[in-house]
């Protein structure tokens, strides 16, 4: 069966954008009438035939996000995401918004999403997470006119202020900072970090967090000695708070980037620290230790306001501060899980 011809085939032999053809099919108005002849020439001579759903969908709005599932790939800190996509799908139903949800096992494999979405017409806007150094997937979105929110701001790209490119974030140094000045309030002065490897900005900016509290109260004399990185799972901060414990003998408290590195700080000393952790998961309220809470609902309902234009702030942007919560003052302890 001979492969039907779609919107890229059309855009190749007219010599314009995938949004061109898109604008012909949609917002003719909008287009050159000579480009606007060029496309209609190319329809015809490939044959080419919307998809039904863009056909039924071409006067009016979907009131679809799409928005993709990662993976879970730790059980403690992956369910962050989950929360977030509870938080906004409930909240846009309030709207009468509804969510669409899709995998794609890579950055490129989730901009081959976008187009496929894009050509059916099955959604108004996009929801983009994890965000990370060198994203392709948003200058993909922006080079093809979609609306679009990131859940983290742009990392490493000048776009922090371009209007066409909206983010929430959590303001993590924030969180960190709180973290850390709640361990030397308390009187410790030898409060380790337990962070992710440098090169993540989410990761970049809590170590930044304790970094400024610690100095802030005179203390950053010492602090590549109370550091320690770790890739974010429970076994691999077991070792990095032996590593601490055993570099630093007085180590008196830890703060730690992620939940699932605090517990395995908890695990590690049995429980003969205090330590707090990231992101306030069940784990943290089981075990008893402190962590940062992200404030979900306020990111899910940030992100909502800034794709429907409905908020009083007119700027493209919002940082939610996050909160401390704060629990035992030293956590039960516990058994050596080995």
């Amino acid at each position: 069966m001979p492969k039907l011809p779609t919107v890229h085939d059309v855009a190749r032999v007219a010599g314009v954008s995938r949004q061109t053809v898109s604008n012909v099919l949609n917002s003719p108005d909008i287009v050159r009438p000579d480009t606007r002849e060029r496309v209609q020439r190319a329809i015809e001579t490939l044959g080419y035939r919307p998809h039904a759903s863009a056909r039924r969908l071409r006067t009016q709005k979907s009131s679809t996000i799409g928005i993709r599932l990662d993976p879970m790939v730790d059980g403690i800190s992956g369910s962050i995401l989950d929360r977030f996509l509870h938080a906004l799908t409930e909240q846009a139903d309030a709207v009468g918004l509804r969510i669409l949800l899709f995998t794609a096992t890579s950055p490129e494999d989730e901009i081959r999403q976008f187009g496929r979405l894009v050509d059916g017409s099955d959604v108004d806007a996009f929801v983009l997470t994890s965000t990370f150094y060198g994203d392709p997937r948003t200058e993909w979105l922006i080079d093809h006119g979609q609306t679009f929110v990131t859940f983290g701001r742009p990392w490493g790209i000048d776009d922090m202020n371009d209007l066409r490119h909206s983010w929430v974030d959590v303001d993590g140094r924030a969180g960190v900072r709180a973290a850390t000045e709640s361990m030397l309030a308390r009187g410790f002065t030898r409060v380790g970090f337990l962070g992710w490897p440098s090169g993540s900005g989410t990761g970049d900016e809590r170590a930044g967090g304790w970094q400024d509290a610690m100095t802030a109260a005179g203390l950053d004399h010492d602090l590549d000695r109370l550091r320690e990185n770790a890739v974010d799972t429970v076994a691999a901060a077991r070792e990095a708070s032996s590593r601490l414990a055993g570099r630093v003998g007085d180590l008196e408290a830890v703060v730690a980037a992620s939940d699932s590195l605090a517990l395995g700080a908890v695990v590690q000393t049995q429980g003969g620290l205090p330590v707090v952790g990231f992101d306030n998961t069940p784990v943290s309220t089981a075990m008893g230790f402190s962590s940062v809470d992200q404030r979900l609902d306020d990111v899910a309902h940030a992100v909502l306001e800034l794709l429907t234009d409905s908020g009083a702030d007119t700027s493209r942007h919002r940082l939610v501060t996050p909160e401390l919560v704060v629990r035992s003052s030293h956590p039960p302890v516990v058994p050596d899980a080995s």
